[in-house]
């Protein structure tokens, strides 16, 4: 929690701070849209180097975009050994077999390597990484196991049993694929969030959404609730820190302990958590009435949204990008090349 970036505004003055934030949100969406059209790994590739181009023009920090990969990155992990594993292909697209053993000692040793990894992570500052070495070495120990010479000390149900672990180029592929795809819209949406302070973005809502007030939909009073949630992710994950850090100095560790003890530790997270919500609601609701807010009622704007010449520029950047994954995908459609 200590580096939480998403819903975060970062100060800037290069080109996206100054583009308008309605334009901001539309393009986000559009992104996405892109993101799910594109077809193929290599035009998945291509998108994610012209992406990069983009974000090395706008001076946001990549560490900033990389604590919001953080809290997907085991997902992301899992996501790709499980294409690896499962997605097959023919004789001509396999590019690896591994033969994977397995038996009573190796049994024993991941057992053993469990238990050093549960006792030992809490002096580890990186576990994440522990953890994944941890992994290696239990899969490194099934593919090449150095107990094979005890073979003849199996009997009965523990006999070794092989079996095959294969990767094809599909798998290959896919994993990539989906892989690329949640980088960029992680990416994609960080840019916003960094980009854009909580009041532009309740403008540029407010704006982009206006048509549903014909529907008597109140525009308003959604986007501000839209961007006070945003506002309050990062504060809430700060004080959240501090009562963590305050549990902490009393003895608490969060990481070790019984599965009743961690429930108690959440407990003693949780009731703080909310009276401090409540307390900050209450105070900036009473701040929002003495600044004249009243729910439903027509409101001013200091600044009045307007669109200028790199708008206009952003605008045909964007929906040249966005005809260019079209043609793609009507060209890979045609000659039956979608895969994904």
């Amino acid at each position: 929690m200590n580096n939480i970036s998403f819903g975060q505004y970062v100060p800037g003055n290069s080109w996206i701070y100054k583009l308008d934030p309605r334009l901001k949100i539309i393009f986000t969406i559009l992104m996405i849209v892109m993101i799910f059209l594109i077809p193929t790994l290599e035009l998945m590739i291509v998108a994610l180097i012209v992406f990069l181009l983009i974000f090395l023009t706008t001076r946001i920090s990549l560490i900033k975009v990389l604590n919001g990969i953080k809290g997907v990155l085991f997902l992301m992990l899992f996501t790709v050994f499980m294409q690896l594993g499962y997605t097959k292909g023919d004789s001509s697209t396999l590019l690896y077999t591994f033969n994977m053993s397995f038996g009573l000692y190796q049994l024993l040793f991941i057992i053993g390597s469990i238990f050093v990894y549960f006792f030992t992570k809490k002096y580890i500052p990186f576990k994440f990484l522990y953890l994944l070495l941890v992994i290696f070495v239990i899969f490194m120990l099934l593919w090449n196991s150095p107990f094979k010479k005890f073979e003849w000390f199996y009997i009965g149900k523990f006999n070794w049993n092989s079996f095959k672990f294969k990767v094809y180029q599909e798998g290959v592929d896919r994993a990539g694929f989906i892989l690329i795809r949640i980088l960029l819209m992680i990416g994609t949406t960080s840019l916003l969030t960094l980009s854009t302070m909580t009041t532009d973005i309740n403008n540029g809502l407010e704006a982009v959404l206006s048509p549903l007030k014909i529907i008597k939909i109140p525009v308003g009073v959604f986007s501000m609730l839209i961007s006070l949630t945003l506002r309050f992710i990062p504060t809430l994950m700060n004080e959240s820190r501090k009562i963590m850090n305050a549990q902490a100095s009393r003895g608490v560790d969060f990481n070790e302990g019984s599965i009743k003890q961690k429930v108690n530790q959440i407990i003693s997270l949780l009731i703080p958590m909310f009276v401090i919500s409540f307390k900050r609601a209450e105070d900036l609701s009473n701040a929002m009435e003495a600044r004249g807010y009243v729910i439903g009622q027509k409101r001013t704007k200091l600044d009045l949204l307007k669109l200028r010449w790199r708008d206009y520029v952003s605008i045909v950047v964007v929906i040249s990008l966005f005809t260019l994954i079209i043609l793609s995908r009507i060209y890979n459609v045609d000659l039956g090349l979608i895969n994904y």
